[in-house]
C-alpha cells in the first residue's frame, strides 16, 4: 500500500467546526490525490462520464488530483461512507494497483468493509455546492488566503503547507470545508472573514455565487420530486391483463428480466447478463442508446423499470445515477414542437412550483447528469417529419451533453442514429422467465405454478408463442382463472381467444339483455375496425383520441364496455392553447388509447380481413403506406381471420425483401392444411429455406412445420440452409436439434443442405450424426459447411453407406477448395497453396474456415512446400482463436508447416489483443517465431497472463523491420537490443514498421528509467493526441509521453500553420514529461495565445524560419532570444533586441513574414544545403 501523506489537525476554536466533512475523510481525500496521475484521472472522466468541458477544466488546472477529488466528492463518486463508484471505475479502467491501495485507505481511515457500504442517498446539493466551491477557489488571490488562515487561526505548518501548493486556492477552500468555515447550506462564517478584511466586493461575488447554488439546488430538488411523483403514478399502476382492475401492480412486482443481446463494434449480437449493463457496454460509444424489439417483447415495461430504478435510488443499478430523469412516451408527443413543452404537459403537476425558465436552465446544465427515455419511437406520430426535437436530439444537434435512451420496435429504427448508436435487443422469456413470473404475479402455490407450466409446454406453438413477454403474460393469468386453457395453434388464435376472455369476464358480471347486448358488442366492433385501420395508416399514425370523438362515434355503452374491459384506456393530458401564460391557459382533457399496440392492430386487420378480397382499391393504398414488418401483425391477423385475404397478403410479402420469412409466419396462421396454404408451401421451397440465427422460436418452429407439410406432400425442397441455429444431433433419432431446441426431423424431398457455422469446429460426433440425418433424407445429394473447420479424418466404418451409395458430395463453401472424400474419410484440397497464406480481416467465416482446412491438409499431406508464412492483418486473429481447437484425432491447423506467424496491424496492441495472438500460437503448435508488423506491443504485460508451453518451446516474438525489439515471454517485458543514440530521429520518411520500432525503443527506455537525451520528430508530427498524453504521428502512431526524456526537438512540415488544440496539446505532453529540460518548436507557425501556460523547470523554445530568430517562452509570453542566423537567409533585415516581448502587432508582422517566406522559399536549394 502507498504510504499516507501526513496531514495538519486543526487548533483554536475554528478547530471545533468540523462539522460538514468527517477529519478521516479528510485524510483519505488527502491521500487520494498523492496518486492520481494525469492519465488516470482522465481515463476517470470518460469513465464517469463527464462534460467535455470539465474534463477540459481538469486537464488544464494546476493541480489536477485535487481539482478531481473535489470532483467526485461533488458528483457522489466518494463519500464517507461509499467509495464503491471510485474502486468500481478505477477496475474497469484497468488500474488494479491503485484500487488496492485505495480500497485500503478506505479501511483504515473510513472503516469501510468491502460489500457492506453504506449507499448514500443522492444529494441535490452536492454538484451545485462543487461548482461554486471551485468558482470560490478562483476568487480567492494569495494574499486573501493568508490573510482567511489568520482569521481563521490555521497553524503555520498549514499555512506552509497551503502557500506551497500547487493550487493554494483549491487546498484552501478543501481546508475551509473541512472546518465547517463553508457548507452546503451556510457561508457565513466566510462571508463575515471576507467583510472583516474589508473585501467586500470579493464578499459580494462570493455570496452571489452562493445564492445561485441555493437557488438551483432549491430548484432542482422541486422539479426532481415533481418528475418522482409524475413517475410513480407511472410505474406504480401496471395492468398485466387488461380487465382485471381492482388489482394493479407496482413494476418491480412484476417486472422479469428478458433476454437481452447488444451490438457490438463488428455487428454481431452478443447476450448481456443483465439491462444493468446497458452503459457499461455502452461506454465510450454513443451517449444514445436504442433498446428495440418485437412487439410484446417489455420494451415499455423495462423502460419504467429504469424510471423505477431512479426515483427509489436502486443502488446496484445503474440508471440510479443521473440527477434527472426525462421518461417521455412518443405516442403521446404528436406535434410538440419542444421537449420543454413536453415536459410542462405530461411530466409536472397542475400546481408546478417549476417554471418554465427554470426547466430550460436545468436541461441546458452541463454539469448536471441527465438521462432521457423516448419509449416507443414506433408510436410516435411525428417520425415521418423531418426536424422534430426528438430528431434533433437524436441527431446530437441539440442537449448534445444529455444521455438518451430509445426504445423502439425493430423495424422502426430511427434513421437519426447512425453507426455509433448502441443498440440492444430483446429476446423474450425462456421457460426460466416464465416460471419466475407465474411465481413473483401471479401464484406462490407450488401446484398450481406447476399446473399453468405443464399446460404451457404440452403445447409446443403455445409454448413458443409465449416467448414474447406479454403473451406470456396475459396466458399465465387467464390460465390461473381457467382450469383448461384453449388449443391454439397460431397467434391469431391465442389473440381471439384472449379477447374472447376478457368479454366472458364482463358477461359473467351482468345477466339478461345487458348479457346480449354485451355479446352483441364484442361480435359487432366495426366502427372500432376503422379507427384502428385509420390511425395506422394515415399519413402520421395516430395512437390517441379525444375521449369525446370516440365516445361520439362508438356511443357511450360501447365505449363503456371496451374501457371496463380494458381494450381501450383513458388518461388525462393538458390542453394548453400555445403561446398563452401557464397559469391562464391550463386546462385538462381524457384521451384514449388502446392497452397495447398489438390490441390496434388486431382490430385493423379485423377491418382489413372483411374487405381485402372485396376492395381492391384499399387493399392497394393499404400496401403502399404500410410496410409489412413495420405493422407484421396486420398481415398476420388478417391471414388468420380471413383465409380468402391470405392468399393475397402472402403473395404480396413474397415480393418484398426476406419477404419469404414474414410469408411463412402468414401462412401459418392459417390452421387448417388447406390447398392455399399447400400453395404457398410449393412457392417457399421453390427457392433456399433460411432457418436463421435470430429468428425467433415461432419462426423456427413454424419454418419446419412447413417443410415438413412439403415432404409429406412430396414436394422437392431446393436447399435447407442452418444459418448459424445447428446445435447438435440426436443420434438415436437421427433428427438435427437447433441451439432453440426447436427440432428438424429427416426430410424426404430435400435436395441439399447447407450448416453455416461462425468460426467454429464440428467434432467427429457431431458429423457422424450429420450423416446419420443425411442417410435418412434420401434425395439429398449436396451437403456443405460454410464458416467452420472439418476433421481432418473421420473412420469409413462410421460413415452411413448410402452417402456413398448415392454419391452425396460433402464440401465447404465458399469455393467448394476443401472437399471430404467419404469413400477415404479424408479432406482433400482441390488447390496448391501459395508460399504465403494471408488471413485478412476482410475475410468472411467461410473464407477463414477453407484457408485453415488447407493449411491442414498440407500438414498431412507433407507437402512439398516446407514453410507456410501466416499473416494476420487487422483483428482476424480473434478469429483464429475461436478455430484454435483441434479436430479429434487431427493435429492443429497446420501443425507441421506452419513455423512463422506474422502479425499486420496498425496503431497500439492493447494487452488482450497481444494475450489473444499469443493464444494462437498456442493453438499452432509448431510455430517458433511471431513478427509483428507496423504496430506497437504493450511495455509489459503480467507473466501470468503467458502460457508456460510458449516459454518451453523457446517461441521468438520480435518486431520489424530489423528487430531491435523483442518481446522476453519469460519476463513480461518488451527488451531493446540496441543502446539508444544521443538523439533519436523520428522522420515522416520512416515507414510504419521503422517508426513503430523507434517509439518502442524509446518506450522501454522510459520504463526502465534510463536517460532518453533528445528526441526529434523531423516533418513527422501531425497531431496531440485527443487523451493530452500522447503525440499522434504521420503514420498515425503515438508518441505516448516519456518521464525520462530531456529534450524534444518538434519539426511539423515546413511552413505548417499549428492550431490552438495542436499546441495546447503539444504543452500539456511537455508538462507529464517531468525530465524535460527543452521543447524546441522549428519552422512552423504557432498560435498567437493570451497567456501561454508555463511550464516548470522546461525551456520552450521556438524557432520559426531556419534559424533567423527565435523565441523563449517566459511567464507565459514569448520574448525574443538572439540566435545565429544563416547567411544567405534574412527574414526582414530587422532585428529585436534580446528579451523583447513579442506583442500582438508584431505577432501579426510575424505571421504576414512567416507566409512569405514559405511562399517563395526553395525547397530544393535548402535540402541540397543540408546534405553537403
Amino acid at each position: 500500500m502507498a504510504d499516507s501523506p501526513s496531514t495538519h489537525e486543526a487548533t483554536g476554536s475554528e478547530g471545533q467546526q468540523r462539522k460538514s466533512t468527517p477529519p478521516a475523510f479528510w485524510r483519505f481525500k488527502i491521500a487520494l490525490s498523492t496518486i492520481l496521475t494525469i492519465k488516470v484521472i482522465l481515463e476517470l472522466a470518460v469513465t464517469f462520464g463527464y462534460p467535455n468541458a470539465l474534463v477540459d477544466e481538469l486537464q488544464g488546472a494546476s493541480d489536477s488530483a485535487l481539482l478531481m477529488v473535489m470532483v467526485m466528492e461533488g458528483r457522489g463518486q466518494i463519500h464517507p461512507t461509499d467509495i464503491s463508484p471510485l474502486l468500481g471505475a478505477l477496475e474497469d479502467t484497468g488500474h488494479h494497483g491503485i484500487a488496492t491501495d485505495v480500497r485500503a485507505w478506505s479501511l483504515e481511515y473510513l472503516d469501510i468493509i468491502p460489500g457492506n457500504e453504506q449507499k448514500p442517498k443522492k444529494s441535490l446539493e452536492l454538484s451545485s455546492f462543487g461548482r461554486f466551491k471551485i468558482a470560490l477557489s478562483t476568487a480567492l488571490r494569495e494574499q486573501t488566503i493568508q490573510n482567511l488562515g489568520a482569521i481563521f487561526d490555521y497553524p503555520r505548518a498549514l499555512m506552509d503547507e497551503i502557500r506551497n501548493a500547487k493550487n493554494s486556492a483549491l487546498l484552501m477552500t478543501m481546508h475551509m470545508e473541512e472546518r465547517g468555515q463553508i457548507q452546503p447550506a451556510d457561508i457565513s462564517p466566510l462571508l463575515t472573514a471576507l467583510k472583516d478584511l474589508r473585501l467586500h466586493g470579493v464578499a459580494s461575488d462570493v455570496e452571489g455565487q452562493f445564492n445561485e447554488h441555493l437557488r438551483i439546488t432549491g430548484k432542482m430538488a422541486a422539479f426532481i420530486e415533481e418528475l418522482k411523483e409524475t413517475c410513480h403514478t407511472l410505474y406504480d399502476k401496471i395492468q398485466p391483463i387488461p380487465y382485471i382492475k381492482e388489482k394493479l401492480y407496482s413494476v418491480d412486482k412484476v417486472f422479469i428480466e428478458v433476454g437481452i443481446e447488444y451490438c457490438d463494434s463488428r455487428g454481431s449480437w452478443k447476450t448481456l447478463s443483465s439491462y444493468r449493463g446497458i452503459f457499461s457496454v455502452a461506454k465510450g460509444t454513443s451517449r444514445i442508446q436504442v433498446i428495440e424489439g418485437d412487439p410484446g417483447y417489455g420494451k415499455s415495461t423495462l423502460a419504467l423499470q429504469l424510471v423505477y430504478d431512479w426515483c427509489n435510488e436502486v443502488s446496484d443499478s445503474p440508471f440510479c445515477k443521473p440527477d434527472i430523469l426525462i421518461f417521455l412516451n412518443l405516442r403521446q408527443l404528436g406535434g410538440i414542437t419542444s421537449i420543454i413543452d413536453a415536459i410542462e404537459q405530461f411530466l409536472l403537476p397542475r400546481d408546478s412550483s417549476v417554471k418554465r425558465l427554470d426547466v430550460e436552465h436545468l436541461l441546458n446544465d452541463r454539469d448536471i447528469r441527465i438521462l432521457v427515455i423516448f419509449d416507443a419511437y414506433d408510436e410516435y406520430p411525428d417520425q415521418h417529419i423531418g426536424d422534430t426535437f426528438v430528431t434533433q436530439i437524436l441527431e446530437e444537434k441539440m442537449l448534445r451533453h444529455v444521455d438518451v435512451l430509445l426504445t423502439t420496435r425493430s423495424s422502426c429504427i430511427p434513421p437519426a442514429c447512425g453507426s455509433r448508436t448502441g443498440r440492444f435487443r430483446l429476446t423474450g422469456f425462456d421457460e426460466g422467465a416464465r416460471e419466475q413470473y407465474v411465481r413473483k404475479a401471479v401464484t406462490g402455490d407450488d401446484e398450481e405454478v406447476q399446473r399453468i407450466l405443464e399446460q404451457l409446454n404440452t403445447n409446443p406453438i403455445l409454448r413458443d408463442i409465449c416467448q414474447a413477454p406479454l403473451f406470456s403474460v396475459m396466458y399465465a393469468h387467464v390460465a390461473h382463472e381457467e382450469e383448461e386453457f384453449h388449443n391454439v395453434r397460431s397467434v391469431t388464435g391465442f389473440f381471439e381467444y384472449m379477447i374472447d376472455c376478457f368479454h366472458s369476464h364482463a358477461q359473467n358480471k351482468v345477466s339478461g339483455g345487458k348479457r346480449k347486448q354485451l355479446q352483441m358488442f364484442a361480435d359487432n366492433h366495426h366502427a372500432l375496425d376503422k379507427l384502428a385501420f385509420d390511425s395506422l395508416t394515415g399519413a402520421n399514425q395516430q395512437l390517441l383520441w379525444d375521449k369525446k370523438v370516440v365516445i361520439k362515434k362508438f356511443g357511450a355503452e360501447f365505449y363503456g364496455l371496451y374501457t371496463d374491459i380494458g381494450i381501450l384506456v383513458e388518461e388525462e393530458v393538458i390542453n394548453r392553447s400555445r403561446g398563452a401564460k401557464r397559469a391562464q391557459s391550463i386546462q385538462y382533457r381524457t384521451e384514449v388509447h388502446f392497452y397495447h399496440k398489438l390490441f390496434c392492430e388486431w382490430f385493423a386487420a379485423c377491418h382489413l380481413a372483411k374487405r381485402v378480397t372485396s376492395f381492391q382499391a384499399l387493399f392497394r393504398n393499404f400496401c403502399k403506406r404500410v410496410n409489412p414488418y413495420d405493422l407484421q401483425f396486420v398481415y398476420r391477423f388478417a391471414c388468420g381471420i380471413n383465409p380468402a385475404a391470405a392468399k393475397r397478403i402472402i403473395n404480396l410479402v413474397q415480393k418484398k425483401p426476406d419477404g419469404d420469412k414474414f410469408a411463412v409466419l402468414c401462412a401459418l396462421e392459417q390452421e387448417e392444411n388447406t390447398e392455399d396454404v399447400l400453395s404457398t408451401v410449393r412457392d417457399l421451397v421453390l427457392r433456399d429455406v433460411y432457418i436463421r440465427e435470430n429468428d425467433t422460436r415461432l419462426l423456427q418452429r413454424t419454418t419446419v412445420q412447413l417443410l415438413e407439410l412439403a415432404s409429406q406432400k412430396e414436394v422437392p425442397i431446393k436447399c435447407i440452409d442452418l444459418d448459424r441455429t445447428f446445435e447438435t444431433v440426436d443420434k438415436e433419432l437421427k433428427n438435427i436439434v437447433l441451439k432453440s431446441g426447436v427440432v428438424l426431423r429427416p426430410i424426404v424431398s430435400l435436395q441439399s443442405l447447407n450448416i453455416r457455422m461462425e468460426t467454429a469446429t464440428v467434432s467427429g460426433q457431431d458429423l457422424i450424426g450429420i450423416f446419420g440425418f443425411v442417410g435418412q433424407c434420401s434425395n439429398l445429394m449436396r451437403l456443405s459447411f460454410d464458416g467452420c473447420v472439418l476433421p481432418l479424418s473421420i473412420p469409413t466404418e462410421l460413415i452411413d453407406d448410402s452417402l456413398i451409395t448415392r454419391d452425396v458430395k460433402v464440401s465447404c463453401c465458399p469455393d467448394n477448395n476443401v472437399l471430404l472424400n467419404l469413400r477415404s474419410g479424408k479432406l482433400e484440397s482441390k488447390t496448391n497453396l501459395p508460399g504465403e497464406v494471408r488471413i485478412q480481416n476482410s475475410d468472411t467465416a467461410a473464407s477463414l474456415a477453407s484457408k485453415i482446412m488447407q493449411l491442414m491438409v498440407a500438414s498431412a499431406d507433407h507437402a512439398t512446400v516446407t514453410e507456410y508464412i501466416v499473416t494476420f492483418d487487422d483483428t482476424t486473429s480473434s478469429m483464429i482463436l475461436k478455430l484454435g481447437i483441434s479436430p479429434p484425432g487431427a493435429s492443429p491447423p497446420g501443425a507441421s508447416s506452419v513455423k512463422k506467424l506474422e502479425v499486420t496491424e496498425s496503431g497500439h496492441i492493447s494487452e488482450d489483443r497481444f494475450v489473444q495472438v499469443l493464444a494462437c500460437v498456442k493453438a499452432l503448435e509448431d510455430i517458433n517465431e511471431v513478427v509483428f508488423h507496423g504496430c506497437i506491443l504493450p511495455v509489459s504485460i503480467s507473466t501470468e497472463r503467458i502460457d508456460h508451453s510458449l516459454i518451453t518451446r523457446n517461441v521468438k516474438v520480435s518486431c520489424c523491420p530489423d528487430n531491435n525489439v523483442l518481446f522476453n515471454l519469460r519476463s513480461g517485458k518488451l527488451e531493446s537490443t540496441p543502446e539508444l543514440p544521443d538523439n533519436v530521429w523520428i522522420r515522416s520518411s520512416d515507414t510504419v514498421a521503422e517508426q513503430a520500432s523507434t517509439i518502442m525503443q524509446l518506450m522501454v527506455a522510459s520504463a526502465d528509467k534510463n536517460p532518453i537525451t533528445e528526441v526529434s520528430l523531423v516533418r513527422s508530427f501531425s497531431s496531440a493526441g485527443s487523451d493530452g498524453l500522447s503525440l499522434v504521428l504521420n503514420s498515425g502512431l503515438c508518441l505516448p509521453w516519456l518521464s525520462s526524456l530531456q529534450k524534444l526537438w518538434i519539426g511539423p512540415e515546413w511552413g505548417r500553420e499549428v492550431t490552438v488544440d495542436e499546441w495546447t496539446g503539444i504543452l500539456n505532453y511537455a508538462k507529464h514529461s517531468q525530465l524535460l529540460k527543452r521543447l524546441w518548436i522549428r519552422y512552423c507557425l504557432l498560435p498567437w495565445l493570451d497567456n501561454n501556460p508555463n511550464l516548470d523547470n522546461t525551456e520552450v523554445v521556438w524557432d520559426p524560419v531556419c534559424n533567423v530568430g527565435a523565441y523563449v517562452l517566459q511567464s507565459g509570453r514569448w520574448q525574443v532570444s538572439e540566435l545565429p542566423t544563416n547567411e544567405h537567409v534574412m527574414f526582414t533585415g530587422s532585428k529585436h533586441e534580446d528579451g523583447h516581448v513579442l506583442t500582438r502587432g508584431a505577432y501579426a508582422d510575424l505571421v504576414t513574414k512567416f507566409r512569405e517566406w514559405y511562399r517563395d522559399f526553395d525547397w530544393q536549394t535548402q535540402r541540397r544545403a543540408k546534405r553537403e
